[in-house]
């Protein structure tokens, strides 16, 4: 079935001795080679975002038990410990880079843990690894203003360009955060798709730029990233991320109706 839900993890850091900002969210070195390990065990399929975008928009069917390996950011952990994983399987993946935070010519600053370089992320792509957009800076891109909201846009997709020669065609929204008006900005921009969290399974009903992810943690045992691939009690497991995510909606909801105050005052 074309409309069947598809797993699609959020990963950000692998590695053995992250600093306290990515601590949460980065995965061991050994916890990731066991997770490839097990979606091979399984029988599911991994793809890029690019590859399962392309077959919803056609209608052409999907690989046998889908699942979709994604990374955030570009810490260089994923070149050093996932990618090793990843060849040995023969798993593609994608790969959505914050262009101000990757070592080299384009840094901005801003990096939370030591990242890739440019010639990393060309080995990443030369060994399958779909190069995605993320912003150039990682900001919360539903909180800017129309001309920086395009300028995060198109400078992370001209930086992919220059870098690896063609634009990136996949986009993941830093925090997961989006509008209405930052979906058409990132369709506006060339993206033919782009990932959110909402931490549920992907359908072809939510549409191209509003596809859900599952994060995946330091904290995540083999039961609960076992449950995350069959997609059963993921509810439950995020239910405190849920209820964080809502209060924190409230917060971000009164400070944009206060921006929007202030700029009609001025």
């Amino acid at each position: 079935m074309n409309d069947a839900p598809v797993p699609i993890l959020m990963y950000h850091s692998v590695a053995d001795a992250p600093n306290d900002a990515t601590r949460a969210l980065s995965v061991p070195p050994e916890a990731f080679a066991e997770q490839m390990a097990l979606i091979a065990d399984l029988g599911l399929t991994p793809v890029s975002t690019a590859d399962l975008a392309a077959r919803w928009r056609s209608g052409r069917p999907l690989p046998a038990r889908p699942v979709l390996i994604t990374f955030d950011d570009g810490y260089e952990g994923v070149h050093r410990h996932a990618l090793p994983v990843l060849a040995g399987h023969g798993f593609p993946a994608t790969l959505f880079v914050t262009t101000g935070w990757l070592r080299g010519t384009h840094h901005t600053g801003g990096g939370l843990d030591t990242m890739l370089d440019w010639d990393q992320v060309r080995e990443l792509a030369s060994a399958g690894v779909e190069i995605g957009g993320h912003s150039h800076t990682h900001p919360q891109l539903d909180q800017l203003p129309g001309p920086a909201l395009r300028t995060e846009l198109t400078r992370c997709t001209e930086i992919v360009r220059t870098e690896l020669g063609a634009p990136p065609v996949s986009f993941a929204y830093p925090y997961g955060y989006s509008s209405r008006r930052v979906r058409l900005a990132v369709r506006a921009a060339g993206y033919a798709q782009a990932l959110a969290v909402g931490n549920g399974l992907a359908r072809r009903r939510q549409g191209p730029y509003a596809l859900r992810r599952l994060t995946v943690r330091r904290s995540t045992d083999p039961g609960e990233f076992e449950r995350l691939l069959d997609g059963r009690a993921i509810a439950r497991t995020f239910a405190r991320d849920r209820a964080l995510t809502k209060g924190y909606a409230l917060v971000r909801r009164a400070r944009q109706v206060r921006r929007k105050a202030i700029r009609t005052r001025v």
